[in-house]
């Protein structure tokens, strides 16, 4: 069995500021995020939101004022958040943590064209 977080920065702090509904997330590399809890949501890695390839990948909308009710730690490699629109199936490792935020500004256009595309909208 490989670790999913081999080689992948390790987060040295992680906050969420629910006024903002925002997780503040550093890494030991020096980077550090601001996630805005949307994003977490709609980006989730549970098969719920995932699918099991990527042709399943479901967009989801109407979560623009979703936020955080809970970060519960998984082991000493992920955290599992608990949003108040009650999902809490996924598990967000520390490298997916990494990628989200290094990929922010593409998937957040990607995300955003998509619901376009579809005529969704982020307002619940």
């Amino acid at each position: 069995m490989t670790d999913a977080n081999a080689g992948a920065p390790w987060p040295t702090a992680i906050t969420y500021e629910p006024s903002a509904n925002t997780l503040h997330i550093a890494f030991d590399s020096g980077e550090h995020f601001d996630l805005p809890a949307e994003y977490l949501r709609v980006e989730s890695p549970s098969a719920e939101v995932q699918g099991h390839n990527p042709s399943e990948k479901k967009i989801v909308p109407g979560r623009s004022k979703v936020g955080i009710m809970n970060i519960e730690p998984v082991g000493n490699y992920a955290v599992k958040l608990v949003f108040d629109d009650l999902h809490d199936t996924g598990i967000y490792s520390w490298r997916y943590l990494h990628e989200l935020g290094k990929e922010y500004a593409a998937r957040w256009e990607k995300y955003v064209a998509e619901l376009a595309k579809r005529g969704l909208s982020r307002d619940p």
